[in-house]
């Protein structure tokens, strides 16, 4: 599926980040912190694969996701780390026949995670200005996200994020308030719209980048430009809306959402399979 948003100077990007577990080995599944209470099969630690991790590196309950409520797991996407990092690691194999690198393999799909997320915000973020100077820069970032990429796993140790992220976040906010044009108009303080009924409202070009918004009712709702960067929604009904045009949206949230096969994404997005 080709995103309208990338098809110039980024197009390959739109493949790089997405999630491919057929080159991955159960990354996730064994690399991250999960709990009980987010929606996952049981609390687990960091670095033990999941009980239900076939030997095949799927979910053997893959089918039973939603019947179990896992939300957590069915909300997941990581981006494109785990194909990613599994290149950068290894020759061959996975971490599982690799024992001794397997410490080496979960930290750099951890570094390789945050590298992809910036760098799919940073991807819309070039095709969404004009401006030739945040271009410039946008181009800049992307390519020192690859060359901290490429400098993983043996700079694991030593990559803290924290500048680059920054610099980031300056970046995007700076693309939001020349696309924003509602920014104050229904706008709470502490950005909380927790099951705020917003049925069939215009809130084209409205700003909810960080905000909470678990359970908000956008049926029917006009979303044009409209900022949802990092916004909690799970469990936010779009049903029948249409998300075709709103911007900085991921995978993971859509994935916690709750629509319908008429609800309209931006072509970069997979409708999930419980919408159909």
């Amino acid at each position: 599926m080709t995103n309208k948003k990338v098809e110039n100077k980024y197009a390959d990007y739109a493949l790089k980040l997405k999630i491919d577990c057929k080159n991955c080995s159960g990354l996730c599944c064994v690399s991250l912190y999960c709990t009980k209470t987010d929606g996952f099969p049981a609390n687990k630690e960091a670095g033990i694969p999941c009980a239900h991790l076939g030997s095949d590196y799927g979910c053997s309950i893959h089918s039973k996701l939603g019947e179990k409520n896992y939300k957590g797991c069915i909300a997941y996407d990581c981006f494109g780390a785990g194909q990613r990092a599994t290149q950068l690691c290894l020759i061959s194999g996975t971490w599982k026949t690799n024992p001794k690198q397997a410490e080496t393999i979960f930290q750099t799909f951890m570094i390789v995670f945050q590298l992809h997320q910036m760098l799919w915000y940073l991807v819309e973020a070039f095709e969404l200005t004009s401006d030739n100077k945040l271009k410039t820069t946008i181009d800049e970032l992307i390519q020192e996200n690859e060359q901290i990429a490429e400098l993983l796993p043996e700079n694991d140790l030593k990559t803290d994020l924290s500048a680059y992220r920054l610099k980031v976040n300056t970046v995007l906010k700076q693309i939001s308030s020349t696309i924003s044009t509602n920014t104050s108009a229904g706008r709470h303080s502490d950005r909380m719209y927790l099951g705020k009924n917003f049925k069939k409202a215009n809130l084209d070009g409205n700003d909810f980048s960080m905000s909470l918004m678990i359970a908000a009712n956008f049926t029917g709702c006009s979303l044009k430009k409209t900022n949802f960067l990092g916004a909690d929604i799970r469990d936010a009904n779009v049903k029948d809306t249409d998300l075709s045009e709103s911007i900085f949206l991921t995978q993971m949230q859509i994935n916690s959402a709750i629509g319908n096969k008429n609800t309209r994404l931006p072509d970069n997005l997979s409708r999930p399979a419980a919408w159909f």
